[in-house]
């Protein structure tokens, strides 16, 4: 809410209240049903206390904001943020959908359409709002493990095989340190017995002292070779006011040593080399690089200067629009792996077709892309930033197998 005017919220609230003062109207043809005049005064009273608390609440902590405790503030905005999701769209959809069958209504005759289309307006409104309640509480930590297997003709023979499991965007200030959840996607992960484990950025949301505990949970990640990681764009403290430029790198510094304690190795703009049975690949790390107004802190060329001899190099790089502008077709980088799209924790799956509004900003945002002999993978997400559930769009744990090409087909 920072980022938003208190003229843009004040708007904002006045949208909630035209919407619930014709919510309000129809409802009255749905209590008009019931026979308590009782059970009326309560629906009737109960829904306006909640309309003027949800704004009210708004108000208050936009006016508020600066005062409020970092450590409180995100989950404050997350709540409220939920609560105006699931009380605003099945309100509307409510609205709409019965002000059309009561324009239609010649369809029903004048008994059935005092009956059926209250029914049906607030069946409108109430399946909407059990879904999001459900993105919100259950779905939001319903993990989910995505398999892959990828072959490449030139991949050495001696990595035959090799498991990979990529993790991103664990915001872990969105956790709220409920660090047995975490533990739960920590033992799905070991138990796939990775050789290598990537994590692609966005660790937290702003905050090092979001961190704290999270080692304990952090360190339990396994790998046979080893743990490799890049930082994502709301891991440099750029989305938070400071007081000087000493204080963000101590922030940023925190950061760093956390992964150190945990056994990752964060690359930056750098490469390492893996050597088996004298074969290599090498594994390239860039800092954020994203359109703007995403920050492009990346050098991708001084990643690949170290790894230049080694004919099959994978890519870590947090923002996935990074691929197209500087991967494909100007490298030799097999495998990418990216994620920052959340898949915008919001979307449609009909069997192998999937759908979400993020599409439109970004063109590769959750999945497996190829081109030519050059793939990305862009991972949806482990946990959450902003609206605080996730719907049709799970949590995900990626597991990829590599392949020689003469020992598997794509």
């Amino acid at each position: 809410m920072r980022s938003y005017s208190i003229f843009t919220i004040l708007l904002l609230c006045l949208l909630i209240f035209l919407v619930d003062i014709i919510a309000f109207y129809w409802l009255q043809s749905v209590t008009v049903l019931l026979s308590s005049s009782f059970f009326k005064f309560l629906i009737n009273i109960l829904f306006w206390i909640f309309t003027t608390g949800l704004i009210t609440a708004i108000i208050v902590l936009k006016i508020k904001l600066d005062d409020i405790n970092p450590r409180r503030k995100h989950m404050l905005i997350s709540s409220l943020y939920g609560l105006t999701v699931s009380s605003f769209i099945p309100k509307i959809l409510f609205v709409i959908i019965i002000s059309i069958l009561f324009l239609t209504n010649h369809v029903f005759s004048e008994k059935e359409s005092i009956l059926i289309i209250p029914l049906l307006g607030l069946f409108s409104g109430f399946i909407p709002f059990l879904t999001i309640v459900y993105a919100i509480f259950k779905a939001v930590y319903h993990f989910k493990i995505h398999r892959h297997k990828i072959s490449f003709k030139h991949l050495p023979n001696s990595f035959n095989g090799l498991k990979i499991v990529q993790i991103s965007d664990l915001h872990l200030g969105s956790f709220n340190y409920r660090y047995k959840t975490l533990e739960q996607a920590v033992k799905l992960i070991n138990n796939l017995k990775p050789d290598l484990i990537f994590f692609t950025g966005d660790l937290v949301n702003n905050y090092a002292w979001e961190l704290r505990g999270w080692d304990k949970v952090f360190v339990k990640l396994t790998a046979n070779i080893n743990k490799y990681a890049v930082l994502g764009n709301h891991d440099y403290g750029d989305y938070s006011d400071w007081e000087n430029k000493v204080d963000k790198q101590k922030n940023f510094n925190a950061i760093e040593k956390f992964y150190q304690n945990t056994g990752f190795k964060l690359l930056r703009n750098t490469s390492d080399t893996i050597k088996i049975n004298n074969e290599n690949i090498s594994i390239l790390g860039v800092e954020n690089w994203g359109n703007p107004p995403f920050k492009q802190y990346g050098d991708l060329k001084k990643a690949i200067i170290s790894s230049q001899d080694v004919a099959f190099k994978i890519l870590l790089s947090h923002d996935p629009s990074h691929w197209q502008e500087e991967v494909i077709e100007k490298t030799d980088v097999a495998l990418t792996l990216s994620g920052h799209t959340h898949g915008m924790q919001a979307g449609i799956n009909l069997g192998k077709k999937q759908w979400s509004p993020i599409k439109y900003k970004f063109k590769h945002w959750a999945g497996l892309y190829k081109l030519e002999q050059q793939y990305l993978y862009v991972n949806r997400g482990l946990g959450w930033l902003g609206f605080p559930g996730r719907l049709g769009m799970r949590p995900e744990i990626t597991f990829m197998q590599l392949k020689c090409s003469s020992s598997a087909a794509n």
